[in-house]
């Protein structure tokens, strides 16, 4: 099952996705607001594969600069499992809300998750390698690591792995397999 949020009312309907052709556009009718809007489904991975193969090799250096991991939110009551790549730089986690000026947004009605509630700042340490290091935001309901809750000055370095919970939800740290 996928979920498409209303472009009007930002409401979910979920939809059987096997039911349809890749490539196949769909039109729905929000039961909230009655808005009408359409999705196209993805192609198949293999379909325009050499098309992809030219690019890929064209931005095979830009695509490692910009790929650095990612955040797995695990799915709860209050939303579905969802990847949130990370990007060099201030990675600001909140809960999706228009308006709100966070670049890496969880879609969640889960109340206790801020709007801003923490930072993952990815950078290069003196060694070369990346460094990934998480801070609260600061939140209200705090960040936690490893189920301790961080102060407002604490920096905590992320290894591969690492468990961070911000209000009722989880985060879990999935590196790239070359670094």
């Amino acid at each position: 099952m996928k979920k498409v949020r209303c472009p009007k009312c930002n409401s979910y309907t979920l939809f059987d996705e096997t039911r349809y052709q890749p490539g196949q556009r769909l039109v729905f009718v929000c039961s909230q607001c009655n808005k009408q809007f359409a999705i196209k489904l993805p192609p198949l991975k293999n379909e325009g594969r050499e098309e992809k193969e030219l690019v890929q090799e064209d931005s095979a250096t830009h695509q490692s600069e910009i790929s650095r991991g990612s955040i797995i939110v695990v799915e709860n009551a209050f939303h579905f499992r969802q990847e949130i790549s990370l990007e060099m730089g201030d990675n600001i986690f909140g809960r999706f809300v228009h308006g709100t000026s966070i670049n890496k947004p969880i879609e969640t009605v889960d109340p206790s998750v801020d709007t801003r509630h923490c930072i993952i700042r990815v950078q290069r340490g003196k060694d070369g390698n990346l460094q990934y290091i998480l801070r609260d935001a600061p939140s209200g309901t705090g960040t936690f690591y490893m189920n301790e809750i961080l102060r407002d000055q604490d920096r905590i370095r992320l290894q591969d792995g690492s468990v961070i919970t911000i209000g009722a939800t989880t985060l879990i740290l999935k590196l790239e397999d070359d670094e």
